[in-house]
C-alpha cells in the first residue's frame, strides 16, 4: 500500500486543536546580562521587543526561517563577530541543517560578496562541526524552546530498539493514544512492523526539526514540522532524526484487532549514511 502524506493543517482541524497555538515566544535576558545597569531601555528593547515581539510575533515565519533571513541580513553587512556566532548557533538549534547553511551562504555570496561568504563560512563551519557530546543538554534544552509539546523522558523501556538516544512524552493516555517521540540528531529506531488482524498500523505527524520515514523496498521520505505519515499495518519500516537534526513527531496509534508490534534489524550506518 503507498504511504499517504497528509496535510497536518487537516490533521489538526479534525483530531488536534490543540496544535494551533501561536509561535513559540523566544524569553531573552542577553541584553539585561549585559547592560541591564548600563542601559536598561536597551536592554529592554533587545529582550521583550527584538526577540519576545518581532522573533515570536506569528506563524508567517519559523523561527527556522527567521534564523536563516537574519544570518543573511547579518553576512551582508560583514558581520562575522559574536552576535553573527550566536545567530549561527541559533539557527543550528532552529533546525537548519549544515547542508543548508552551506546552500544559503553559497547563494548569498553572489549577492552579498564573495569576500563576506568566505568569513561566513569560517564562522559557521566552527559553530557546525563542535562536538555533539559537550553542547547535548544544551541543544535538547533549546531545540525542546521550539516545539510546542514536551520532549519528555529518555525512552529507555524501547532504549534497545533504538541507535543513538530517543525521548517520549505521552500526549493523550485515553481513547486513542498520542505519544510525543523525539530523536537526537542520528538517532533512528530499528525497523519493525506494526501488526493486527483488523485495523491497527499508526500514524506521525512531525512536530519539529527534521526527519526520515522509510518503507521496505523504497525510497527514504523526509519529514518536516506539517508533514504526516499513514503507516498501515503489515508494512516494514523505520523512522528517526536526520544526521544532523533533532526531530520529534507524534505517534498515534490506530486502534486494531489483535494488534502488536515486531522490532526487526537497526538500519545499517551504510544505509542510514545515504541520507543528508
Amino acid at each position: 500500500m503507498k504511504t499517504k502524506v497528509i496535510s497536518l493543517v487537516l490533521l489538526s482541524v479534525l483530531m488536534f486543536p490543540i496544535m494551533a497555538k501561536s509561535q513559540v515566544k523566544i524569553k531573552q535576558t542577553a541584553g539585561r546580562d549585559a547592560l541591564g545597569e548600563f542601559a536598561p531601555e536597551f536592554a529592554r528593547l533587545n529582550d521583550d521587543v527584538l526577540f519576545g515581539e518581532v522573533w515570536s510575533r506569528n506563524d508567517l515565519l519559523s523561527l527556522h526561517d527567521r534564523s536563516i533571513v537574519t544570518v543573511v541580513a547579518l553576512m551582508s553587512q560583514g558581520l562575522t563577530d559574536s552576535s553573527f556566532k550566536y545567530h549561527l548557533e541559533s539557527a543550528k538549534k532552529n533546525g537548519v541543517t549544515k547542508t543548508e547553511m552551506a546552500e544559503i551562504l553559497t547563494h548569498a555570496a553572489f549577492y552579498a560578496s564573495w569576500p563576506k561568504a568566505w568569513a561566513a563560512f569560517r564562522m559557521a563551519k566552527e559553530v557546525w562541526t563542535e562536538s555533539a557530546d559537550s553542547n547535548a543538554t544544551a541543544s535538547l534544552d533549546a531545540y525542546a524552546q521550539t516545539i510546542i509539546f514536551p520532549v519528555g523522558k529518555p525512552n529507555d523501556a524501547y532504549a534497545k530498539y533504538f541507535i543513538g538516544q530517543s525521548y517520549t512524552a505521552p500526549i493523550v493516555t485515553e481513547g486513542v493514544p498520542v505519544v510525543n517521540v523525539t530523536f537526537e540528531p542520528g538517532c533512528r529506531n530499528n525497523w519493525h512492523i506494526h501488526k493486527a488482524t483488523k485495523g491497527g498500523g499508526q500514524t506521525l505527524v512531525c512536530v519539529g526539526g527534521r526527519g526520515y520515514y522509510q518503507e521496505w523496498g523504497k525510497e527514504p521520505v523526509e519529514l518536516r514540522p506539517g508533514d504526516a505519515v499513514h503507516i498501515p499495518a503489515g508494512v516494514k519500516h523505520w523512522h528517526g532524526a536526520a544526521p544532523d537534526s533533532w526531530f520529534s513527531h507524534l505517534a498515534i496509534e490506530v486502534p486494531g484487532e489483535n494488534s502488536s508490534n515486531e522490532w526487526l534489524e537497526p538500519v545499517s550506518d551504510k544505509e542510514y549514511s545515504k541520507l543528508k
